[in-house]
């Protein structure tokens, strides 16, 4: 049993790397990831829920959920018994490996409504069809930025009316004076987690070029101009932010 529980804990970057290369969502990672996210995303637990009551809120029958870089699928789980169970799951991610671990994960946690899981890499562009519901958990930062305003037109087009975008990005301050601050407090929250000084050094370095996070009006400016009518803050925590946008 700890054999396996050590299997399972993230020790990604606990030893020693000469020279980090970028940050990938490679078959270690999938591994590891429920815990490296648990323990490096303040909140985790409670924004999932967040997404799942919100999308209760929004998902139409006879429509499509969407969950773009969906990992090993903890937020469709969480839906799962939120939304009506007509509502089709469509899975998107990057990461094979992550794909095979979701599709595990779902078959234990017992969904009967149907679903799909793609592979695809988002700056290609995704198919997005008959969606009442989008969502972007961690996933618009790792998209390049000539990419991500097309990749949102793309995402509005695919919607139905009143259809929302669930989106929860890391975010920049409005004013560089607190940033220093913020990314302080949000160390001090990953060494409570057991993170070493190490650990945190060495991702770092690693997401340097592949996490681009934008300004929270930057990411409101760039929603309203994919098109969405309305939007809202639901989630704010230093320098992570959950924003909800409607297409009317």
């Amino acid at each position: 049993m700890l054999e396996e529980a050590e299997e399972n804990t993230d020790q990604v970057f606990r030893e020693e790397i000469k020279k980090a290369s970028d940050f990938k969502f490679s078959a270690k990672v999938a591994s590891v990831f429920d815990d490296m996210v648990s323990r490096s995303v303040p909140y985790y637990g409670e924004i999932q829920r967040m997404i799942s009551e919100l999308a209760a809120d929004y998902a139409q029958e006879g429509t499509a959920i969407y969950d773009l870089g969906c990992s090993t699928g903890t937020t469709m789980i969480g839906m799962d018994t939120s939304v009506p169970s007509d509502i089709k799951f469509v899975g998107v991610d990057d990461a094979a490996e992550m794909l095979e671990k979701c599709d595990v994960k779902l078959k234990e946690a017992g969904l009967v409504r149907p679903y799909e899981l793609q592979l695809a890499d988002l700056h290609q562009g995704v198919k997005i069809q008959n969606a009442s519901v989008v969502v972007m958990c961690l996933t618009l930062q790792f998209i390049r930025p000539i990419y991500r305003e097309k990749l949102l037109k793309t995402i509005i087009e695919g919607m139905v009316p009143n259809g929302v975008l669930i989106l929860v990005e890391k975010i920049l301050t409005e004013d560089s004076v607190f940033n220093r601050d913020f990314i302080k407090h949000y160390y001090n929250y990953k060494r409570r987690n057991s993170y070493s000084e190490m650990e945190i050094s060495q991702k770092r370095e690693a997401l340097e070029n592949v996490l681009i996070p934008y300004k929270l009006s930057e990411n409101i400016h760039m929603l309203r101009e994919a098109g969405f009518s309305s939007c809202e803050v639901f989630f704010k925590w230093y320098n992570f932010s959950g924003l909800i946008a409607i297409k009317k």
